[in-house]
């Protein structure tokens, strides 16, 4: 006997029949009706502070596909690169404390300037050193294993001398600027230029530690790539946390300036008052909400920039090489493409965007807190994204980092609401009740969970798939 065939319902056989655009227009609009919902149902003020989130986040998942989607590299250390352009946010944005640097603000940056010397001219003594000793090998062996042997010696001997000088110059300097008004300053602080150039500089930041990282771990096996990304991040966040001179450490540098009007000055202005009162919304609900809206343009802007040139990069020549050199790197050496240097430009420009990133999230809080970058918690959350969006393509990238930023913080009120719903039937003060109550923060890594298992499930390649070319 013949198994019967199950014939599919009508709304899948409605959207078996969609274009991938079309698809993929349903998915985001099934997005913005979720935004709309909880604008409705909780608050527009609460809606537009998930969106500009889930923004942010986007931003972030791009940068985490161009170097997985594109190149399957593996980074593990996105909070390290996160955390530079959030320190770039400082360095850029905040007035100067006079007062520190005139106490140690030249040894640091001569320690400083030390300390980058120094690296510079071990990595080209070793280069000129190791040229001689081939030089000499190929004259003499005996004489270029001799020659071998100097080369680390005097390497070492420069990397140490400059070390203890660097670290005679910044050590004092360091100890005097923190002595500066410790409770309110404590630090250098920046530059006090506008904090919007600090994006800028965030994704220079993140690019430069990128390089270094590249350059040490690419070329071996991948799982290098993700030791060295999880160590260098973990690293980035040490210095953060306790070098106060930098940013204050785990005292935190709040009041950076905005890129957008404050709650109390609209609430000053007559023009705002009669627009409140027109719209009949409260005046520090409305301040808010324009304040949201504002933020929302200005990352809407920066997302669209970034998708622009991902996707113009993907659709090019250089955009094929790169899946050619993902699918079969044996292949593309053979045919003569570099695979090492694509892989460091690759790395290099996907830490950029997340750096951007990372300036951005902390111009939205308006404080920058090294304790609140959590590698192993957040990574995982930005790999969700990439995953469940769609690995390889631009536009699942961005519909992952909405979709699951929504859900991570939306869980746990809809989990709230769902245990008040099935326990409805008990008494107020019942136990059983209580504890499911308490334990409803907890349905946010669940709900990822299923969210995840889910779309492997049912779409393995993610919501929106890297499209075949």
């Amino acid at each position: 006997m013949t198994k019967p065939t199950k014939t599919p319902g009508l709304v899948s056989q409605q959207i078996a029949r969609l274009s991938p655009s079309q698809r993929n227009i349903l998915l985001f609009a099934g997005m913005g009706l979720l935004l709309i919902i909880v604008g409705i149902a909780q608050s527009w003020n609460v809606a537009f502070s998930i969106l500009n989130m889930c923004l942010i986040s986007a931003i972030m998942a791009l940068g985490v596909n161009i170097q997985w989607g594109y190149a399957g590299l593996f980074n593990v250390g996105i909070m390290g690169f996160a955390a530079l352009g959030g320190l770039a946010a400082v360095v850029v944005s905040m007035p100067p404390v006079e007062a520190a640097w005139a106490a140690g603000g030249l040894g640091v940056v001569a320690g400083l300037a030390i300390g980058i010397v120094t690296l510079l001219v071990s990595m080209l003594r070793w280069r000129r050193e190791r040229e001689s000793a081939l030089l000499v090998g190929m004259l003499i062996w005996r004489r270029g294993q001799g020659w071998g042997r100097w080369r680390y010696a005097v390497t070492g001997g420069v990397v140490v001398a400059g070390y203890v000088l660097m670290r005679m110059l910044i050590d004092p300097s360091t100890m005097a600027i923190e002595a500066v008004d410790s409770a309110r300053t404590g630090y250098l602080g920046g530059l006090g230029l506008p904090i919007m150039l600090s994006w800028v500089v965030g994704g220079l930041f993140a690019a430069a530690a990128a390089w270094v990282v590249g350059k040490i771990s690419l070329g071996l096996r991948a799982d290098y790539l993700a030791i060295a990304t999880l160590g260098i991040s973990e690293i980035i966040i040490y210095v953060l946390k306790f070098e106060d001179w930098l940013s204050r450490g785990v005292k935190n540098v709040n009041g950076l300036p905005r890129p957008v009007p404050y709650e109390v000055d609209l609430q000053n202005n007559s023009w705002f008052v009669a627009l409140a009162e027109d719209l009949n919304l409260p005046l520090v609900d409305a301040s808010s909400l324009v304040v949201k809206i504002c933020y929302a343009l200005l990352f809407t802007v920066v997302l669209l920039a970034i998708l622009w040139l991902s996707e113009t990069a993907l659709r090019s020549p250089w955009g094929r090489m790169m899946r050619a050199i993902r699918d079969n790197e044996t292949a593309a050496n053979a045919m003569g493409k570099n695979v090492t240097r694509q892989h460091l430009l690759v790395f290099v420009l996907g830490s950029a965007v997340i750096g951007i990133a990372g300036a951005m999230l902390v111009t939205l809080d308006g404080q920058f807190t090294p304790t609140s970058y959590q590698p192993l918690r957040f990574t995982f959350l930005i790999w969700v994204m990439v995953i469940a969006g769609g690995s390889g393509n631009n536009w699942g990238a961005v519909l992952g980092g909405f979709l699951i930023w929504f859900f991570w913080i939306e869980a746990e009120p809809i989990g709230l609401w769902f245990i008040d719903v099935l326990t409805s039937g008990l008494p107020p003060g019942h136990w059983l009740r209580l504890h499911l109550l308490e334990s409803a923060a907890h349905t946010r890594l669940m709900t990822m969970g299923v969210i995840l298992l889910l779309v492997l499930r049912f779409s393995p390649r993610g919501l929106i798939p890297e499209a075949r070319r």
